[in-house]
This record gives structure tokens, sequence and C-alpha cells, in this order.
């Protein structure tokens, strides 16, 4: 059973109508990074609750979650017209296993996210984690719909001057172009080949293995393009793999 602890909000950072970010700060348990918790309000004597990835480094105390606003959730709205100094509910241990320590190693190593999945990833990299060594590139994909929807840009650019050459930087827009970002969806970037080309970096089964967060049909779809075109086939530890998705449980 989940111990809940109360977490002051810091700062909220409304992007758009229906992005925003929360900075909390709460006496939870330290974290892996790439791991996610639950946050809970009380509504009517009851806890409503989601499950969110840390975006914050785990020696960062305070504690960042990239969220989007279901226009007709019970949830997300709560949670977007919270203000400084209000408070939630977090769970004091973290959960998931979209961690370094559950990557095989390989050469090539590709994050690809949609929407609010990039939350992960920059836990990940501004972590600095020694295991990252261990892969020859990494590659950061972000995709959106709006080219105003890429709001950790400037912190992923922040990333890429620190890892230089080892870190790829890629961002899509499905539904408008906007400069060196490419256009349309993962999947059918990746079944085209033109992710590929336009990183310069081959995806294949011999030497990369692939992590996906994000929206649940970007995952499902570019699973079965993964799994076609290159044979690969999800990771599990008894049984090793080249596909990693994040699961909220």
């Amino acid at each position: 059973m989940s111990t809940w602890v109360v977490g002051k909000i810091v700062e909220v950072k409304h992007w758009t109508d229906q992005l925003f970010s929360l900075i909390v700060q709460a006496p939870v348990n330290a974290f892996v990074a790439g791991q996610f918790t639950r946050i809970g309000m009380y509504v009517n004597s009851t806890i409503i609750q989601r499950a969110y990835s840390y975006l914050n480094a785990p020696n960062n105390p305070n504690l960042e979650f990239y969220i989007a606003t279901v226009l007709e959730g019970k949830f997300t709205p709560l949670l977007r017209a919270l203000c400084s100094g209000d408070t939630v509910m977090l769970t004091k241990e973290a959960y998931g296993r979209f961690v370094l320590d559950e990557i095989p190693s390989c050469a090539n190593l590709w994050m690809l996210a949609s929407g609010t999945g990039i939350g992960p990833y920059l836990s990940i990299l501004a972590d600095h984690d020694e295991r990252l060594d261990q892969f020859s590139n990494i590659v950061l994909v972000h995709a959106t719909r709006f080219y105003k929807n890429l709001n950790y840009l400037s912190q992923i650019k922040k990333l890429k001057n620190i890892y230089s050459s080892k870190l790829r930087v890629q961002t899509i827009t499905s539904q408008e172009k906007s400069y060196n970002s490419l256009f349309g969806r993962i999947p059918t970037l990746i079944e085209n080949n033109s992710l590929e080309k336009k990183v310069g970096l081959p995806l294949n089964i011999s030497n990369s293995h692939v992590m996906l967060c994000g929206n649940p049909h970007m995952i499902s779809d570019t699973k079965e393009i993964l799994k076609k075109k290159y044979g690969m086939k999800d990771h599990v530890r008894r049984n090793p793999g080249h596909i990693t998705q994040e699961r909220y449980w």
C-alpha cells in the first residue's frame, strides 16, 4: 500500500492552454531517474490520483512534472488550477523500470517521446549517470503537434551542449512544418527512413535499443513498425529484446 506525503506547490508553469508543469517540494523517498510517482488530491473525501514521471534529476529538490490537461477529465483541470503555495499529495515511493539499469548494453540508444513523454528522458539525461557512458550515441526525439508545444527545447539544447556529439536531438511536428523539425509522426518517419537520414545514424537490430514514452497510439504504432521492419522485440529481463516502453500501473 502506498504511503502519501504532502507536497507544496512551488510554481505552476502554464505553457499553453493545455500544457503545464508543476514544480513541487515534498518529502518523497529517493528515486531513480526515469521513474514515476502518483499525484493525488482529495475530491469529496476520496483521493483521485494519476501517475506522472519525474522530469527533474533525482538530486534536484524541486520535483517537476509535465502535464497535459484532459479538458473533460476529473483530475488534470484541478491540477492546472493550482497556484504557488497550494498542496497536493504524492506517493512517498517511486515506481517503474523505465531506467538505465533495465536497458541492455548497445551502441545506440534511441529515446523516442511524444508530448509529455519527454519527461523521463530529461530526468535521465540531467542525472548524468555514468551508465550513459556505455552508449556511443544517444538519440533524443521529441514529437509534438505544433512547434509551440516543444516547451522544453531550451533545456534540451543545454543538455546537447553538455553531451556534445554523443547526444543527437531531433524534433518532430505533425500538424505544421517548422524549421529543422521533421514533419509527420514517429512511426511513419521510421518506416520511410526519414528519421534515420535526418539524425545521420542507422537504426537496426544489431546495435540499437529503443525507448518509447508518450501517447499510447504512438507507442503501439512505433512498436509495430520496429518489429516488422527491423525484427525487434519487446525487452524484459527474462527475455532480452530491443524495445523498452514506459508502463504506468
